[in-house]
């Protein structure tokens, strides 16, 4: 079969993950290449990566649009799948890439795949996070990420299809890793607010992250997540709370330079 349909390179951007990466190596074993970008990882991320066959570079890291920006040229085969070491390639979704590449990709630019996500080791049912997709398999000459720090889109030169089997996302398994991210995101946001002139209103630092608990919380439905959705909605908006809190810092005392990037993923 692998003779018969375009060639597919499995790219995988890491930093300290050797928790993480032999079971996302594992779900993309069946790949034609498998490409680990490492941001100089301290663990043995590295060794792990090459034990199952992939091709390591480490290059530096600014954020995760610029990385994998950086990476997607750089793979061998013309059809590229990000996928991030916290995520899993369900067997389904092989095969329905696999079914996809055997046609050529079917017309398409990329594709959008839904995600089961794990918050604390329980699969979030509600939230908002029972609708999430992200643009992920692509031709490697047709797609890029946006310029921004956190949360950029796939921008996709062409048609996009869609999928219906999902990626396994495990996200949070401790509150240390939860308030990590957690930091760099809000930092992240608040600088990309700076930069556009965007100002902290009354309405952004009240309204705003009450608006995002009630949407997540009631309309999205996450008091059926039990005690996880909770925890979840609350944290959600607590970070919208401190990005603005962070952009009225800058703004009082400006900033000096961007503030550094720790080399780490986001997933």
């Amino acid at each position: 079969m692998a003779n018969n349909r375009a060639k597919i390179t499995a790219l995988i951007p890491a930093f300290n993950e050797a928790q993480n990466l032999p079971a996302c190596l594992e779900s993309v074993r069946w790949a034609d290449e498998i490409f680990v970008v490492d941001s100089f990882s301290t663990d043995a991320t590295p060794d792990i990566a090459r034990q199952f066959g992939a091709r390591v570079v480490q290059h530096e890291y600014v954020n995760s649009a610029t990385q994998k920006n950086w990476a997607i040229p750089q793979a061998s085969h013309e059809w590229v799948l990000i996928v991030d070491a916290d995520e899993r390639v369900t067997p389904g979704l092989r095969d329905e890439i696999l079914r996809v590449l055997q046609t050529g990709g079917d017309g398409s630019a990329g594709f959008s795949i839904p995600r089961k996500n794990f918050f604390f080791g329980k699969e979030i049912r509600y939230c908002g996070w029972d609708t999430d997709r992200v643009i992920r398999l692509f031709r490697r000459d047709l797609g890029r990420y946006q310029d921004r720090s956190v949360h950029a889109d796939m921008l996709l030169d062409g048609k996009l299809g869609y999928f219906t089997q999902p990626f396994e996302h495990y996200t949070y398994l401790t509150m240390d890793q939860y308030f990590e991210k957690f930091r760099r995101y809000t930092t992240w946001s608040a600088n990309d607010l700076y930069k556009h002139g965007k100002k902290p209103s009354f309405t952004n630092l009240t309204l705003r992250p009450l608006f995002r608990f009630l949407k997540m919380y009631v309309l999205r439905r996450g008091f059926l997540d039990g005690k996880h959705g909770l925890i979840l909605c609350s944290l959600a908006a607590m970070s919208v709370f401190t990005k603005y809190a962070r952009l009225w810092a800058m703004r009082l005392n400006p900033p000096q330079a961007d503030p550094p990037s720790p080399p780490k993923t986001d997933s």
